[in-house]
């Protein structure tokens, strides 16, 4: 089969690889039929994730129709239209008991793409079947199951939920990427006051306006300013939501929370970030991080298949699977393409 492969930082190909099989009994294969590709993908070619080797198939969103189970999987058969989860969980270690699955010490969390193959090819072996897998609604399309995958769960998870963002409070998202207008999305299904947008680019503010942000804040020298001025005593957001993974986007958000607020990470960095705890120690802040256990992805889902959410303007542009080198070039690029997500399908 064809399978994007890393090969170094910078290094990709698209070629041919051994197809994939079932290894453990709990194991599924599943072929794929949309892809996409991730910011963090972006980042292992940059060199940010050492752990991912030479030779490494990535991408860990996808989805497909499972082609092969092992003997210990029952909750999917082959013929079953799926989602293939960012997040693998054993279901058994502590971590999973407690639904806190991108902790799983039993063999899972974020490894497709990562320590095991991942889904940027025609084939993928999925571990951990039956609770790494989603069977999918019939009216739920391929491009707007992709959604729900990774960036849907994360921002909700990681950003939302992490950032008890609430109603009547102000959020300010910094990143108006595919990650901060999911964030903007699903803040929306808990009430919030006001929600603020910060990004460098006009087109993705445009696209934060969509989503459903009440302002937008191109970042200048006086955005600090701007942001407090939209809070309702000048005082700053309840929550800032940091979409980017820069030290720039993080410091900005510890200076633009208020007293008592609440600072949600949910970018990937690469390089440390500064934090200035000589002027935070006295202000009451929450700062969170966290991987997404997509825990929350099931709920998503039959929201998203009622009606409830809307993610159909976060893909703009769609290849076939064996353009993924032209995929790839335009993501990297996203300021100069005007890219949100992209999305790859079996042609």
């Amino acid at each position: 089969m064809k399978a994007l492969t890393y090969h170094g930082p910078g290094r990709r190909t698209w070629d041919a690889v051994p197809d994939p099989a079932v290894v453990d009994p709990e194991d599924a294969v599943v072929r794929v039929d949309a892809v996409t590709i991730c910011g963090t993908d972006l980042h292992i070619l940059k060199g940010d994730v050492p752990e991912v080797t030479d030779g490494r198939v990535l991408g860990h969103e996808a989805v497909g129709t499972v082609a092969e189970t092992g003997p210990g999987v029952r909750t999917v058969a082959p013929g079953d239209r799926v989602l293939v989860s960012c997040i693998a969980a054993c279901g058994r270690c502590a971590y999973c008991r407690t639904g806190t699955y991108g902790q799983c010490t039993g063999g899972g969390g974020w490894i497709l793409g990562h320590l095991v193959d991942g889904t940027q090819a025609e084939y993928v072996r999925t571990p951990f079947a039956d609770n790494s897998l989603h069977k999918l609604p019939a009216g739920v399309t391929d491009e707007t199951a992709l959604l729900l995958a990774d960036i849907l769960p994360t921002s909700y998870e990681v950003g939302v939920r992490k950032g008890e963002v609430g109603p009547g409070d102000t959020v300010v998202v910094v990143g108006a990427g595919p990650i901060g207008l999911a964030a903007i999305t699903t803040a929306r299904l808990l009430s919030p006051a006001r929600i603020i947008a910060v990004d460098l680019s006009t087109g993705r503010l445009e696209a934060a306006e969509r989503a459903g942000a009440d302002d937008t804040l191109r970042v200048a020298d006086d955005t600090d300013t701007a942001i407090r001025a939209l809070s309702p005593d000048a005082l700053g957001a309840d929550v800032a939501v940091e979409a980017v993974g820069v030290p720039e986007s993080f410091e900005l958000c510890t200076r633009v929370v208020r007293p008592g607020g609440r600072v949600a990470n949910v970018g990937v960095h690469g390089r440390p970030a500064t934090l200035h705890l000589e002027t935070l120690w006295i202000k009451n802040i929450t700062i969170t991080t966290g991987l997404v256990d997509t825990s929350s992805t099931p709920l998503l889902l039959r929201m998203v298949a009622d009606g409830q959410l809307d993610v159909s303007a976060l893909v703009t542009h769609r290849f076939g699977l064996d353009e993924m080198q032209d995929a790839y070039d335009v993501f990297a690029d996203a300021g100069g393409n005007n890219a949100l997500k992209v999305a790859l399908f079996r042609t």
